[in-house]
Parts: structure tokens; C-alpha cells; sequence
């Protein structure tokens, strides 16, 4: 199938909270005051649309909160379904993403304090490739943008747009590591060469430390076989960088961002909410 050869990394995952920030010396002074925790920024992305990108970063973040860490939400994706998630309407929205990538609008202007705080988008955002393509660095828009903020968060969860272009680049620049969403169907898998070909560039040319730190399996119904045997596949070739947490297929998914929720909100002790619990926990502590 060509996955095998798919990642240059290893195969297993570190907990995310130690691999993505800097190591502290065992022999410094303990007189010595420790640097300000930055945040952690994770990037989720898959070219292929309908994977639970949107769903996964809003449910994780709820969940991450849930355990007390401060979570921003950026909303990088034109179509702007991590907002209407939140019960907010991108056609109202004045100022967006649009306006800190393009604009240099302070972020701190875009952030809507939600179940968890999210850096909202219009469809204005699809202009913003076009608009960004004559700037110097356009690459690094956002990653300049997170920087004041980096210090009132634990995490920031990026949801990127169905597409491997300058947007998803962004997100791949500001972030330390990314999470793939994978339904587990045969064709989402291929889609996953193309992306650490993405990666892998970004790595050379952009950012160094940037790397896949998990797969998650979504939409999975165990009572396919199909889906069984894409699951298989993902472990067979990716080892422990494929989460334990499968995200089975639920109305629940559906019916929360009608109501403006994530589903740990909409429906908290259903199995929905604690498949991001379970997520949350092998994020965190990479049990």
C-alpha cells in the first residue's frame, strides 16, 4: 500500500506536554526562576474532508479544559464549522482570522470566550491564501500571531481547512505537533502520505520540529469489517502512533453543534464524551 514507508519519526508517542516543550536542566540553580510554561500548539489536519477535524479539536479541547488546562481554539478553516460549533455564525462575524493572518489584527481582538476560548473565522478567511500570497513570511502569519498568546494558554488546538494549501502551512508552522483525524476507510489512508510529504517540507524549509504525534481513528464501526481492517492496517503500520481511542460513529456528533456544544457539554455521561476523555488522557499522559 506504500503506508509503511509514510513516517521518518518513530512509531511509538511521548506524552505531548513533555515532547513539545523545551527540557530543563537537572543542574540548574533552584534559586533559578523557570521561564513562563508557553503553550503547547497542536495542528489538526487531513486533506480529506468529513474525517472529524472539526469535531476532534472542539471535543478535545473541552475536554482538555474539563482537567483544568486553559485551551484556545483557532478556527483556521474558511468554512468556519468550528464556529457555528460554538453556536456563533460566521456571515455575522466582523472581525475573524481573516484580519490577523491579513491584517495583522492583534488575535487577542478574534478570541470568542466559548465552552472553551476560540479565535473565530468568516468566510472572508477564503480570501486569505490570495491575500497572503504577496507577503514576505507569509507562511509565519500565524505563528507570529500566537506568540503574545502563548503564555495565557496550556494548549491551542488548530483546526485547519480540507487542504494541503497555505492555510494548513500555517497551522504546520505555528504548531509543534499535528493530530490526523483518519476515517477508517481504505482511501483516508492513502491521503496520508500526501500530507507527511507536506510535513516533511515545512520541516526543511520551515519548521524543524513539527511532527505527526498521534493518528486518530474516527468514524470507526466495528461492525463493518472494512472498518475493522482499516484500523488494523493503521496499527499494523504505524504502531503506537496510532491512539488507542477509536471515535465511533454517533448521531451524537451531529445533533451537539445544533445546539451550539461540544458533546461533552451536549450529552456528558454519554459514550460520545468520554471517547474524548479517553483521548484527553493518552494526549496528556499518553496512557
Amino acid at each position: 500500500m506504500g503506508l509503511t514507508r509514510l513516517l521518518s519519526r518513530p512509531r511509538t508517542r511521548e506524552r505531548v506536554t513533555e515532547d513539545l516543550t523545551e527540557d530543563v536542566t537537572e543542574d540548574e540553580s533552584p534559586l533559578t526562576e523557570e521561564p513562563p510554561r508557553q503553550a503547547t500548539v497542536i495542528a489538526f489536519a487531513n486533506q480529506k474532508g468529513g474525517v472529524a477535524k472539526t469535531t476532534s479539536t472542539l471535543n478535545l479541547a473541552a475536554a482538555l479544559a474539563e482537567e483544568g488546562h486553559r485551551v484556545l481554539c483557532v478556527d483556521m478553516d474558511p468554512q468556519g464549522n468550528l464556529t457555528m460549533s460554538q453556536g456563533l455564525n460566521p456571515d455575522s462575524i466582523e472581525r475573524s482570522m481573516f484580519d490577523v493572518l491579513v491584517h495583522r489584527l492583534p488575535l487577542e481582538n478574534v478570541i470568542t470566550n466559548t465552552e472553551v476560548d476560540l479565535a473565530v473565522s468568516s468566510i472572508d478567511l477564503a480570501g486569505a491564501e490570495l491575500a497572503l500570497s504577496s507577503m514576505i513570511g507569509r507562511e509565519r502569519a500565524l505563528e507570529k500571531a500566537l506568540i503574545p498568546m502563548k503564555g495565557s494558554y496550556d494548549y491551542v488546538l488548530i483546526d485547519t481547512p480540507p487542504s494541503l494549501g497555505l492555510l494548513t502551512i500555517n497551522a504546520f508552522v505555528a504548531a509543534g505537533g499535528v493530530i490526523v483525524p483518519v476515517q477508517t476507510e481504505y482511501l483516508s489512508l492513502r491521503g496520508l502520505v500526501q500530507l507527511e510529504n507536506t510535513l516533511q517540507m515545512v520541516r526543511v524549509n520551515l519548521n524543524p520540529h513539527v511532527r505527526v504525534i498521534g493518528i486518530l481513528p474516527t468514524m470507526y464501526d466495528r461492525r463493518l469489517n472494512h472498518s475493522r481492517e482499516a484500523d488494523e492496517i493503521l496499527r499494523e503500520n504505524f504502531g503506537d502512533l496510532v491512539y488507542n481511542t477509536r471515535i465511533r460513529k454517533t448521531i451524537r456528533f451531529a445533533e451537539a453543534p445544533v445546539k451550539g456544544t461540544s458533546v461533552l457539554a451536549y450529552e456528558p455521561d454519554g459514550d460520545a464524551a468520554g471517547l474524548y476523555r479517553d483521548l484527553a488522557k493518552e494526549v496528556l499522559f499518553g496512557a
